[in-house]
């Protein structure tokens, strides 16, 4: 029997988001049913909530960063017991049988993962996220939170963490790279502090020096303001890596020109419009332009206990739900330091 539960949802494009009911699956036999203690608000959930990114689906629930408790597993379900500590990232399902899922790389699931909202399911229910009271999953598609993270500071680290982790990783940030985060948002404050941590030389590279003081706090070295043309001068050649975590177009050819021989320009947010450039800004150079996605649940995992053993989670304002419209406005304006969270207790009642 499904059960209703407390949402916060989009009713339609671009409209503010309600207090509404939604329908959960019941606990399957490889299902957990966790109670939502905390639900961070990422960009890409204004994007889609306001049909920035093509045809969407309403009413919309958003949310895929999630962390919560496990309140009730099914007979089959081994990995978590009722009260473990858990979360939920961007996707809920996988094929489970492609070459990519196979590698542990579900996000690059070739039948198409299936989103955590915003998206239908293999039987072709749809998808709601968390902005609930809580949420039914596969147990393979959730992550044990460590001890060593409280919830609320972990809830962002489904979405932001993972997507600046993965990269960092796979392109191996660490001693002796020199690497660029571009903007310091939801996102870049996550790459500055996991590529600190991994040990890298750590370059902020913001529109303005506004966040400079936050920035060498969170661990960069370096903290540089592009509107300042001078910037791309001093800079050239420099970096191993770029990563690029705005959600607007960029100069694409100035970026590039900061990489040395080499060097690879990754990319991470999701503008609205197509970006061009020109290719001898690569061919001068061998340089690479690349895209990243997430992380599988293996990688997720991993980098959850990278961040508990460095002793840090995002950096939070906490909201309860009713302020939900008002963080999506301070969001597209970048008026937060650097993740809102809300509080699903305020939905409660």
């Amino acid at each position: 029997m499904t059960t209703s539960v407390t949402a916060y949802a989009a009713p339609a494009p671009k409209a503010p988001l309600e207090r509404t009911t939604i329908e959960r699956r019941p606990v399957g036999e490889h299902d957990i049913l966790i109670e939502i203690a905390y639900a961070g608000i990422c960009h890409s959930d204004i994007h889609q909530a306001r049909e920035e990114w093509g045809s969407a689906l309403f009413p919309m629930v958003p949310g895929h960063e999630i962390a919560g408790i496990v309140t009730e597993v099914g007979s089959g379900v081994t990995k978590y017991a009722v009260g473990d500590r858990v979360g939920v990232g961007c996707f809920v399902d996988s094929c489970r049988e492609c070459e990519n899922c196979l590698a542990g790389d579900e996000q690059y699931c070739l039948k198409g993962e299936v989103p955590t909202y915003n998206g239908k399911a293999y039987d072709g229910s749809l998808t709601y996220g968390g902005y609930s009271t809580h949420i039914v999953v596969d147990e393979n598609y959730a992550v044990r939170i460590p001890d060593g993270l409280s919830l609320d500071v972990a809830a962002p680290l489904l979405c932001a963490g993972i997507t600046l982790y993965s990269p960092l990783d796979h392109w191996n940030a660490g001693p002796g790279k020199k690497v660029a985060i571009v903007g310091l948002g939801g996102l870049g404050h996550m790459g500055v502090k996991i590529a600190h941590a991994m040990g890298a030389e750590v370059t902020v590279l913001s529109q303005s020096l506004r966040k400079k003081d936050d920035g060498l706090r969170l661990g960069a070295d370096h903290f540089y303001a592009t509107s300042d043309e001078s910037t791309f001068a001093e800079l050239a050649g420099t970096f191993d890596l770029i990563i690029n975590t705005v959600s607007a177009n960029i100069p694409l050819d100035a970026y590039l020109s900061l990489l040395k021989r080499e060097g690879t320009m990754v990319h991470v947010g999701g503008p609205e419009f197509p970006s061009s450039f020109n290719q001898f800004s690569l061919i001068m150079g061998r340089k690479s332009m690349a895209g990243s996605k997430i992380g599988g649940i293996r990688q997720t995992q991993e980098m959850l206990d990278f961040c508990a053993g460095h002793g840090f989670g995002a950096e939070i304002e906490v909201i309860t739900a009713d302020q939900i419209n008002e963080a999506y406005e301070r969001v597209v304006s970048s008026d937060v330091r650097y993740r809102f969270v809300i509080d699903i207790a305020s939905l409660k009642g």
